[in-house]
């Protein structure tokens, strides 16, 4: 049976023992009934994966004696997502979801021309990325920002390669056809897609448009 995994950024490397977080002791003790003695992973969500062993079970502060570490290096890739906010907040989370489990670095919400929908819930969707991380037991976690202009994402933010997917019938090349890169990022618009006037602005700052498929 597979180790249950948890997330607690507060946890450090040279601990040896640690009280979980309420949240993490309950889903211990009153969801998978752990007892005293049983093994459970441990991630910092900044490459640090530690096993430990449950000391005190208790439904609201758990003790834990951490028995081994170890560090988990980040992926060589680092991959920015700029996407708008969008009118349907379940998609947007899957989105992230999605993102967070084949292993995006940092995740930026737009505020678009074309965005209907600005209202963000942060910590709902810190709480997303941090369950698709214990769910793909990963080692590192997205930043997520909060959500900003989509003209200072174009203009402040930097990587070696810059694409932004949009529906205008130009050339571009297929997503499934980008060369490997150490760095990109990657622009995708709202519902109603980005304006001529914001595909001219990613083109001057570098940004090469990219398709996404043929279907809708």
């Amino acid at each position: 049976m597979p180790v249950p995994y948890f997330y607690e950024p507060s946890l450090i490397i040279g601990v040896n023992q640690f009280t979980l977080s309420p949240e993490t002791s309950k889903h211990c003790v009153q969801v998978l009934r752990m007892q005293e003695g049983a093994n459970i992973d441990i991630t910092n969500g900044m490459g640090a994966v530690f096993n430990a062993t449950i000391q005190t079970a208790h439904k609201a502060n758990s003790v834990v004696t951490i028995q081994q570490h170890q560090t988990v290096a980040a992926s060589q890739q680092k991959i920015t997502l700029g996407i708008s906010l969008l009118k349907n907040a379940v998609r947007l989370e899957w989105l992230f979801e999605k993102a967070t489990e084949i292993g995006v670095t940092s995740i930026t919400p737009l505020v678009c021309e074309r965005t209907i929908h600005e209202r963000f819930k942060t910590e709902r969707m810190q709480q997303i990325i941090q369950s698709a991380m214990i769910q793909s037991q990963q080692a590192w976690l997205p930043y997520l920002s909060e959500p900003i202009p989509y003209k200072e994402f174009i203009h402040q933010y930097n990587a070696i390669d810059k694409y932004i997917a949009h529906c205008e019938p130009t050339v571009k090349t297929s997503i499934k056809d980008l060369p490997q890169s150490k760095e990109l990022m990657i622009a995708i618009g709202p519902e109603g897609d980005f304006t001529m006037q914001e595909i001219e602005m990613a083109m001057q700052a570098q940004f090469q448009p990219i398709g996404l498929g043929p279907t809708r």
